[in-house]
């Protein structure tokens, strides 16, 4: 008589099948950036509007929506992204607990008068997702991706300069630490929507026919880095102008060579192409408050607000759609957090362009509706990143 096998299930296996959160990198860094962004959100609205006690400096915001909430989300992309490009398995389970607890304990220690113990854990984090990301890139020679982990390095650079100057180590301002990481976001958002922007198109909309065109994918990164190199020298004006407007009519003929007006009926799709055009209205605005003709802080927020906010939004629902095998395609809750993030670029925009008047509530508006966009998108999906994918493949 044959008996029943009854094999006992692993109580490892079974725990890794409830939390799935240490699997791959963007799971606990979309949550973290999408938490920190939306607490940080509130901080600032309620000091703009007269409700906090606490005063919080616009330094400290700017250092942090760079280095805690930026490049969480780009920390978290390259990491889960590394495993596809190499075809090697990178951080996850207790080495990406503790790279993720270091950038956790970075975000305290910001709020904290602990300047030099911040920017230790500041320069850590970054180092550390560094190397993480380069050891599977050497190991395979993925030398196509190497610039990532220099840019991360530059990263580690430019958070250390705000520090040094804050703690009086050296003589420059610790604005030029967050001019160089603006720089930077700006240069990452560009080579790597050139890489994909087309190719979701394409992939998204039937019949779609995005491309690329050599001399402007090799014109569109160059004017950016010549445009971090005016920066950093200092060049009058006049150089200014003339890098900005080529930069502007390099980026413009991306989005024509992209047929960015045929894209508005898939909402994964045409989130990128209007992130895409926030970066030309930064390059146009950039050039405008070369001359004068404008505050620099508007183009300044065209690049946070309107680029980098609505392309991580896009790229954090996409990816996080793809990664936990949901369909590809846009619900009612993403597109609500679209149009939050991109009303909120508009309002802090336009509000101040319109009158000075403005300023201070389009700030709090601003402010409150990128909370919202981040509040909505923890809520649909905060819970499903501590979850196994929904088609049970790994990761």
């Amino acid at each position: 008589m044959t008996l029943i096998s009854i094999n006992e299930p692993d109580p490892t296996t079974l725990a890794t099948r409830r939390w799935a959160l240490w699997n791959l990198a963007f799971r606990p860094f979309y949550l973290g950036a999408a938490v920190f962004s939306a607490i940080s959100m509130i901080l600032w609205a309620a000091q703009w509007s007269g409700l906090s006690g606490y005063t919080i400096s616009p330094l400290w915001h700017a250092h942090e929506m760079l280095f805690g909430y930026a490049l969480a989300v780009i920390v978290g992309f390259v990491l889960t992204a590394g495993q596809v490009w190499t075809g090697r398995p990178t951080l996850s389970g207790k080495p990406l607990a503790a790279l993720f607890m270091l950038w956790l304990v970075s975000r305290v220690l910001g709020l904290c008068a602990y300047a030099l113990a911040s920017a230790l854990f500041n320069s850590a984090f970054v180092l550390m997702a560094a190397t993480a990301l380069a050891l599977p890139l050497l190991a395979t020679a993925n030398r196509r991706n190497y610039f990532f982990v220099v840019i991360l390095i530059l990263f580690s650079v430019a958070s250390l300069c705000i520090h040094a100057a804050q703690l009086g180590w050296i003589q420059l301002p610790a604005w030029s630490g967050v001019q160089l990481a603006l720089n930077l976001v700006l240069l990452i958002m560009v080579i790597m929507t050139g890489r994909v922007v087309p190719m979701f198109s394409n992939n998204g909309i039937p019949g779609h026919r995005a491309r690329n065109h050599p001399l402007i994918d090799v014109a569109a990164p160059l004017s950016i880095v010549a445009l971090f190199v005016a920066d950093l020298l200092q060049l009058q004006s006049s150089y200014m102008v003339v890098i900005g407007c080529v930069a502007t009519l390099v980026h413009a003929s991306r989005l024509v060579l992209w047929k960015s007006i045929k894209t508005r009926s898939t909402p994964l799709v045409w989130v990128l192409h209007v992130a895409y055009f926030a970066i030309v209205l930064h390059l146009l605005l950039r050039t405008l408050s070369a001359v004068g003709a404008l505050e620099p802080t508007l183009a300044t927020h065209s690049l946070t607000v309107g680029a980098l906010g609505t392309l991580t939004f896009g790229m954090m629902v996409r990816t996080s759609r793809g990664h936990l095998g949901m369909p590809l395609v846009a619900d009612r809750a993403d597109v609500c957090v679209f149009a939050l993030i991109i009303v909120a670029a508009v309002v802090r925009i336009t509000g101040p362009a319109l009158s000075a008047s403005l300023h201070n509530p389009a700030v709090v508006l601003s402010s409150l509706l990128w909370a919202s966009a981040s509040l909505l998108f923890i809520m649909r999906y905060g819970a499903k990143f501590c979850r196994p994918r929904l088609d049970g493949k790994p990761g």
